[in-house]
């Protein structure tokens, strides 16, 4: 065959295919010594190969058809076995030669001749392939395995506060199930597949037993050989034939332990053992202090000892003046920055933020992109996913540190004030309970500091473990994105200003230039319509919807320019709207609504020239709404209070910040074909 006609073959799917016939013909069809020895070859530098690619890969998952690999050369290997036996039994007593250079190589040149010494090597060998490696990278692929199926509902359910929080776009959590699912197959088939190598060092021991046995008695009784030279001949062979497989069959199973035992983290081995192992000055002089002292002692080998101390001690030095050049640099650095700077001027006076995030010490690692903090681009993905559901640019988060705070505390400010603050522990995960865990975790207790649910902070290296049970674990940069993207929701309405509503309505003038020309300045002043646009967001009704927006306020900015009154108007226009986000493609939308006798006591209120609602009243009335929501909250639905469209906005106001959970919506807010269901009525 050519090599275009295999090339053909590989791109149209066949060579799996080919490989499996040809291994499964060689177990019948008898292969000449020539042949054998090419395909011996073929098989070590096989097993080379996939040691090498295992040592170069930086994930385990890049490596995902290894499972598959694994069976294929553990195949190869076993049908060369019984193709050698057969070589072997039929032309051993021909000399040592008869079953090819490779196997004579073997018995010959590695183990010197001896059978005794080979069979000493050969036991050597398949105690460290199958009690040593083996059985360690099996328990290993066991245990990996468990973990990782127990903690995948976990890790599903991360990713879906990922998504919700904003910390991740649809196509980003896609691929973060995509990813989490080959985990879990990958590992699945490692288990299995490690199984194979297990299998495979048995039948070695039993091919090793049957080639002797079955020489001997060939030898003997077919050829009329002595015992002795049919002994020497055949067991020389089978040692020989044995040391030929044995040796890919260390290869591949060393490929695979360093597999399993590999982290998750993306780097290179070599690279990774270089840094963690060699790279503390510390380490290497304590190391190259007690090999000299080892060296000194009279009797011991001075020479060895003395000069790998000298290496280890020339590494450590080495080591420790590359860390002062680069401590050096960065001073320098500092120095010239710090003499660069320009005198005092106007610029230093810089307007206030819209917002801002201020960090202690501690957490500077998280916003510092050399030292692998990820903060930054958590908080890119926040303006990202609010931008595109509140329907206009968040503006840029300014990150600081500020050396008033606690080192783990951090603080969110809105327009230079305080609104927020909450407590890091940036080397561990948060572990939130969702309300159904299967056990208690050890750690630091806390607080979610987004919606206050009970958490624990535990060790990185427990996160597993903890998504077993049920909690949902997060990393501390992922706690600030959440806040911070709570913290915008709530407070929306303070982001949009002037300058947003300008840019706004610019975007939509040039797809509707006459609707905007219209509305603004010609009707409505700017100030108004900035006005009704934050109460909307006040209300939590996102802005997207503009062109609804303006033709509802070029409808009714003729007769008012009272913003409520504009408001309400606006509202009723993106009814079907409200609810869809309430509700979605729900059949039926479940509602409260106020008894007769209280809604006329509100009425009243209303429009009683600024009278205020009586204390207990309006406790009674937060307290019987409150327990609404919780009903509504353990059904899984939405908690909404259906009142007149005269009341609805004092109510909403009243109930804003006291029982956030529930939506307030007049009559008239409710398309026409909504079916409603009433839950009950508030008294």
């Amino acid at each position: 065959m050519s090599v275009a006609s295999v090339g053909e073959a590989m791109r149209n799917g066949l060579a799996a295919p080919l490989v499996v016939l040809a291994m499964l013909a060689m177990v019948m069809v008898p292969l000449s010594p020539l042949l054998l020895d090419g395909l011996f070859t073929i098989n070590i530098a096989m097993s080379l190969v996939v040691l090498l690619a295992v040592v170069y890969v930086k994930r385990p998952l890049e490596f995902s058809v290894f499972p598959s690999v694994l069976l294929l050369v553990t195949l190869l290997r076993l049908a060369l076995n019984v193709a050698s036996t057969r070589v072997v039994l039929l032309h051993g007593h021909q000399g040592p030669a008869a079953a090819g250079h490779v196997i004579e190589s073997f018995g010959q040149f590695v183990i010197g001749g001896s059978f005794a010494v080979g069979i000493v090597v050969f036991a050597i060998l398949t105690i460290i392939n199958f009690v040593v490696v083996t059985k360690g990278s099996g328990r290993i692929s066991e245990v990996s395995a468990r973990f990782i199926l127990d903690a995948l509902p976990g890790k599903q359910m991360a990713i879906d506060a990922d998504l919700n929080a904003g910390l991740l776009s649809r196509e980003d959590a896609k691929a973060r199930r995509e990813e989490v699912r080959a985990e879990a197959d990958f590992y699945g088939s490692m288990d299995g597949a490690s199984k194979f190598v297990r299998g495979d060092a048995i039948a070695g021991l039993l091919i090793l037993a049957i080639n002797v046995v079955g020489g001997i008695l060939i030898g003997v009784l077919q050829h009329e050989m002595d015992f002795a030279e049919a002994g020497k001949t055949y067991v020389l062979l089978a040692i020989g034939d044995g040391l030929v497989a044995q040796l890919p069959a260390l290869l591949v199973s060393t490929a695979v332990a360093m597999l399993v035992t590999r982290a998750t983290r993306e780097q290179e081995m070599g690279p990774a053992v270089s840094k963690q192992v060699f790279g503390s000055p510390r380490a290497l002089t304590v190391a190259a202090s007690l090999l000299g002292l080892v060296g000194v002692v009279p009797g011991m080998p001075n020479i060895p000892f003395l000069l790998l101390a000298a290496v280890l001690g020339y590494a450590a030095w080495r080591l420790h003046q590359r860390g002062a050049q680069v401590q050096d640099e960065k001073e320098e650095e500092a120095t010239v920055a710090a003499a660069a700077q320009p005198e005092l001027s106007w610029d230093e006076l810089r307007p206030v933020e819209p917002l801002s995030l201020e960090v202690g010490y501690r957490l500077i690692a998280l916003v510092d992109k050399t030292q692998g903090g990820e903060l930054l681009a958590r908080l890119k993905g926040v303006r990202r996913k609010l931008t595109q559901d509140l329907g206009f640019l968040i503006p840029a988060v300014h990150v600081r540190d500020n050396l008033e705070l606690a080192p783990g505390q951090y603080r969110l400010l809105v327009h230079g004030v305080p609104v927020a603050s909450g407590e890091l522990h940036p080397d561990r995960d948060l572990a939130l309970d969702p309300g159904r865990v299967f056990g208690p975790l050890d750690g630091i207790p806390g607080k979610d500091p987004a919606f206050g649910l009970d958490a624990v902070w535990i060790q990185r290296s427990q996160r597993a473990h903890a998504e077993s049970l049920g909690y949902t674990v997060v990393d501390a940069a992922t706690v600030v994105a959440t806040h911070l993207s709570h913290l915008v929701r709530e407070r929306a309405a303070e982001m949009l200003g002037h300058d947003e509503v300008q840019q706004l309505l610019a975007t939509l003038g040039r797809s509707a230039p006459r609707l905007v020309e219209d509305l603004t300045p010609k009707l409505l002043p700017l100030s108004v319509v900035v006005r009704v646009l934050q109460s909307l967001l006040a209300e939590r009704v996102p802005v997207r919807q503009l062109r609804q927006i303006v033709e509802a306020l070029l409808e009714h900015g003729a007769s008012t320019q009272d913003p409520a009154l504009l408001t309400a108007a606006v509202r009723t226009a993106l009814g079907r709207f409200i609810v869809q986000e309430l509700n979605g493609l729900g059949a039926e939308l479940p509602v409260y609504t106020l008894a007769p006798a209280l809604e006329r006591v509100l009425q009243d209120s209303v429009s009683g020239q600024g009278a205020a609602l009586e204390p207990g009243l309006a406790e009674r009335l937060h307290q019987n709404l409150s327990e609404c929501v919780t009903r509504q909250e353990g059904r899984g639905e939405p908690a909404v209070l259906l009142v007149p469209g005269g009341i609805r906005a004092a109510i909403a106001r009243l109930v804003r910040h006291s029982v956030p959970a529930l939506t307030v919506l007049a009559y008239g807010e409710v398309p026409e074909d909504k079916r409603l269901r009433l839950v009950g009525a508030i008294g």
